[in-house]
C-alpha cells in the first residue's frame, strides 16, 4: 500500500527522472523530454505507465537494448502523412515527435497521420492523444503493446497484445473528453502494479490456460489477458495492430518482442497518431460548446438504483490532476525502495518525497 508520506512534487519527480537518463548517456534536452511525460503520466493517474517504468528502461539502457542518442526522423513524408523511425530511441521521444510532426501537417491540410516504427514503449496512450487539444484538435493514437498477452478469440497463444487506444476531444469549460483503454479488461500495467504492492486481481482480468479465474498477479505468466467484449476485444486487437504494426513496418504477431522478460533485443514498437483540426470541419467555438452541451445531456441521465453519478471519459483524470498537482503524487513503498536503487546504482541523488 501506499504510505501518506510518500508524496512527490511534479517537479521533483521530473528532476529526478530526468537526473537518471541523464546518467546513461541520454542529452539533456531529451531526457528533460521523456521525464516530463513520464512524471505528467504519474501527475494524470496513470500509476502503471509512469515512473513505475523507470527501473525497466533502465536495464534495457543498459542491456543495450534501447538507444540514448537516437536519430529520430521521416523516412516517408507527405502533405498529410507520414511514417517516422524512432532509431530504437526511448518510445516517448519517439511518439512526441511523431504528435508534433501530426499537429504540423493538421494545421495546413486539416489531419496529420503520422506512423511509427523502430519506437519503444512510450507510456499512456492519452500523453499522444492530448498533444492536439491545445491547437483546437482532436487527437487519437494507438501501438501495439510491448508484449503479448492476449491470445486470438478461442486460442492458447499469445499472439496480441492489450494495444491501447486513445481519444482525446476538446470542450469550452468541462475537462476533455479523454478515452484512454486497452483492448483487454485490464492492461498488463495493473497487473504489475497490482503485483509489487502485494494486491489480488479481481476475477475477469486474466484466465490460466485451463480456462479458469486467475487472480494472483505473481502467476501472470501461467494465463493470459483477457479482451474486452470477448470476441470484438479480440477484433480491436487485431486491427490496431495492424495499423500501428504492420503497416508501419512493425512488429506484431510472433514477432512482438515482450519488453518485460527481454531487456536486450530490439522492440521495433510500432504506433500512430492522429491529429484532426476541428476548423476543417466547423467552427472550434462551435463545436467544443456542443460537447460541453454533450456534457449536460450525459450527466443528467436519470440513475440506476445504487449508482450515484454518470462520469465522462476523462473526468477522474482531470480531477486526479488537480488533486495531485495539490496534494503531490504517492508513491508506493516498494516503488520508491525501487528507484532508490536506481539512483544509487546511477550515482544520482534519491527521489525527494514530500512537496
Amino acid at each position: 500500500m501506499t504510505n501518506p508520506d510518500n508524496t512527490v512534487s511534479f517537479q521533483n519527480l521530473q528532476n529526478f527522472i530526468q537526473q537518471c537518463f541523464e546518467a546513461t548517456g541520454m542529452s539533456a534536452h531529451d531526457a528533460g523530454r521523456a521525464a516530463g511525460l513520464m512524471a505528467r503520466a504519474d501527475l494524470i493517474g496513470q500509476d502503471g505507465h509512469g515512473v513505475f517504468r523507470l527501473p525497466q528502461y533502465i536495464k534495457r539502457i543498459e542491456a543495450g537494448g534501447l538507444n540514448v542518442t537516437p536519430d529520430i526522423h521521416s523516412v516517408e513524408d507527405r502533405k498529410a502523412t507520414a511514417l517516422v523511425d524512432g532509431d530504437n530511441g526511448l518510445g516517448h521521444l519517439v511518439m512526441s515527435h511523431a504528435a508534433e510532426l501530426a499537429i504540423e501537417k493538421a494545421a495546413s491540410t486539416g489531419i496529420g497521420w503520422v506512423g511509427a516504427r523502430h519506437s519503444n514503449h512510450a507510456g499512456p496512450a492519452s500523453l499522444y492523444a492530448m498533444m492536439p487539444l491545445e491547437r483546437d484538435m482532436i487527437g487519437i493514437y494507438v501501438a501495439v503493446g510491448s508484449a503479448n498477452h492476449l491470445p486470438p478469440w478461442g486460442g492458447t497463444e499469445m499472439l496480441l497484445s492489450t494495444n491501447p487506444i486513445a481519444i482525446a476531444i476538446p470542450s469550452a469549460t468541462n475537462p476533455p473528453i479523454v478515452l484512454d483503454m486497452a483492448t483487454t479488461v485490464a492492461a498488463y500495467g495493473k497487473v504489475k502494479t497490482a503485483a509489487q504492492r502485494g494486491e489480488t486481481m479481481p476475477e475477469g482480468w486474466m484466465i490460466d490456460r485451463q480456462g479458469q479465474p486467475l487472480t494472483d498477479p505473481a502467476r501472470a505468466s501461467e494465463g493470459f489477458l483477457l479482451p474486452i467484449g470477448g470476441p470484438k476485444g479480440y477484433g480491436l486487437s487485431l486491427v490496431f495492430g495492424i495499423l500501428a504494426g504492420t503497416l508501419n513496418g512493425a512488429h506484431f504477431g510472433r514477432d512482438v518482442v515482450d519488453f518485460n522478460a527481454d531487456s536486450k533485443t530490439t522492440t521495433n514498437t510500432g504506433h500512430f497518431v492522429i491529429a484532426l483540426d476541428i476548423g476543417a470541419f466547423t467552427d472550434p467555438d462551435r463545436f467544443k460548446a456542443g460537447i460541453d452541451e454533450i456534457w449536460t445531456q450525459m450527466k443528467a441521465s436519470p440513475l440506476l438504483p445504487g449508482v450515484k453519478e454518470i462520469r465522462l471519459p476523462g473526468e477522474r483524470l482531470a480531477q486526479v490532476t488537480a488533486q495531485r498537482t495539490k496534494d503531490g503524487i504517492p508513491i508506493p513503498q516498494p516503488l520508491l525502495e525501487a528507484l532508490s536503487k536506481v539512483a544509487e546504482k546511477l550515482n544520482v541523488s534519491p527521489l525527494a518525497t514530500g512537496n
